[in-house]
Protein backbone atom coordinates (compact mmCIF):
# COMPACT_ATOMS: atom_id res chain seq x y z
CA UNK A 1 0.00 0.00 0.00
CA UNK A 2 2.94 2.75 0.38
CA UNK A 3 4.58 4.48 2.87
CA UNK A 4 1.23 5.86 4.30
CA UNK A 5 -0.43 2.80 5.35
CA UNK A 6 -3.66 1.91 5.29
CA UNK A 7 -6.91 4.31 6.78
CA UNK A 8 -7.87 3.78 9.77
CA UNK A 9 -11.29 2.83 8.69
CA UNK A 10 -10.00 -0.30 6.48
CA UNK A 11 -7.87 -1.39 9.78
CA UNK A 12 -11.23 -1.51 11.64
CA UNK A 13 -12.76 -3.31 9.38
CA UNK A 14 -10.16 -5.96 8.91
CA UNK A 15 -9.81 -6.52 12.98
CA UNK A 16 -13.67 -6.25 12.92
CA UNK A 17 -13.65 -9.61 10.36
CA UNK A 18 -10.88 -11.28 12.41
CA UNK A 19 -13.44 -10.54 15.51
CA UNK A 20 -16.30 -12.13 14.22
CA UNK A 21 -14.04 -15.79 14.15
CA UNK A 22 -12.85 -15.11 9.99
CA UNK A 23 -8.98 -16.74 10.93
CA UNK A 24 -5.97 -13.82 10.35
CA UNK A 25 -5.10 -16.22 7.29
CA UNK A 26 -8.38 -15.88 5.46
CA UNK A 27 -8.71 -12.11 6.23
CA UNK A 28 -4.86 -11.62 4.73
CA UNK A 29 -5.38 -13.36 1.81
CA UNK A 30 -9.01 -12.12 0.39
CA UNK A 31 -7.51 -8.76 1.25
CA UNK A 32 -4.05 -9.28 -0.18
CA UNK A 33 -2.13 -7.97 3.15
CA UNK A 34 0.35 -9.66 5.52
CA UNK A 35 -0.74 -11.66 8.30
CA UNK A 36 2.21 -9.95 10.59
CA UNK A 37 0.45 -6.79 9.50
CA UNK A 38 -2.90 -8.09 11.28
CA UNK A 39 -1.12 -9.17 13.74
CA UNK A 40 0.34 -6.10 14.67
CA UNK A 41 -3.13 -4.51 14.18
CA UNK A 42 -4.73 -6.50 16.98
CA UNK A 43 -1.51 -6.12 19.23
CA UNK A 44 -1.63 -2.09 18.83
CA UNK A 45 -6.27 -2.83 19.36
CA UNK A 46 -5.17 -4.90 22.82
CA UNK A 47 -2.97 -2.02 23.57
CA UNK A 48 -5.29 0.81 22.79
CA UNK A 49 -8.19 -0.67 24.80
CA UNK A 50 -5.70 -1.15 27.63
CA UNK A 51 -5.75 -4.95 27.70
CA UNK A 52 -2.00 -4.96 27.23
CA UNK A 53 1.09 -2.75 28.31
CA UNK A 54 2.31 -0.11 25.36
CA UNK A 55 2.13 3.11 24.19
CA UNK A 56 -1.49 4.08 23.16
CA UNK A 57 -2.30 5.10 18.25
CA UNK A 58 -2.60 8.69 19.89
CA UNK A 59 0.82 8.76 22.43
CA UNK A 60 2.34 7.31 19.67
CA UNK A 61 1.21 9.89 17.37
CA UNK A 62 2.34 12.39 19.60
CA UNK A 63 6.01 10.47 20.17
CA UNK A 64 6.61 11.02 16.37
CA UNK A 65 5.20 14.40 16.15
CA UNK A 66 7.42 15.19 19.10
CA UNK A 67 10.67 13.61 17.07
CA UNK A 68 9.78 15.11 13.74
CA UNK A 69 10.13 18.47 15.68
CA UNK A 70 13.05 17.94 17.49
CA UNK A 71 14.76 16.64 14.20
CA UNK A 72 13.80 19.43 12.70
CA UNK A 73 15.22 21.90 15.51
CA UNK A 74 18.53 19.76 15.42
CA UNK A 75 18.86 20.90 11.64
CA UNK A 76 18.20 24.59 11.85
CA UNK A 77 21.00 24.34 15.01
CA UNK A 78 23.33 22.59 13.13
CA UNK A 79 22.75 24.98 9.98
CA UNK A 80 23.04 28.33 12.64
CA UNK A 81 26.43 26.36 14.05
CA UNK A 82 27.61 26.37 10.79
CA UNK A 83 26.67 29.69 9.94
CA UNK A 84 28.14 31.03 12.72
CA UNK A 85 31.15 29.06 12.47
CA UNK A 86 32.02 31.06 8.37
CA UNK A 87 31.09 34.31 9.85
CA UNK A 88 33.59 34.02 12.37
CA UNK A 89 36.45 32.94 9.76
CA UNK A 90 35.24 36.02 7.49
CA UNK A 91 35.08 38.80 10.00
CA UNK A 92 37.57 39.32 11.96
CA UNK A 93 36.19 40.34 15.56
CA UNK A 94 37.34 44.14 16.21
CA UNK A 95 40.30 44.86 18.58
CA UNK A 96 41.45 48.01 17.51
CA UNK A 97 38.78 50.28 18.85
CA UNK A 98 38.99 52.26 21.47
CA UNK A 99 37.21 51.61 25.07
CA UNK A 100 34.08 53.22 25.18
CA UNK A 101 33.34 55.80 27.65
Amino acid sequence: MGRRGYPPEFRRKVLDLVASGRKVSEVAFDLEISEQTIYSWLRQDRIDRGLEPGLTTPERAELRAAQRRIAELEAELAIHRRASELLGKVVPPKGGSRPSR
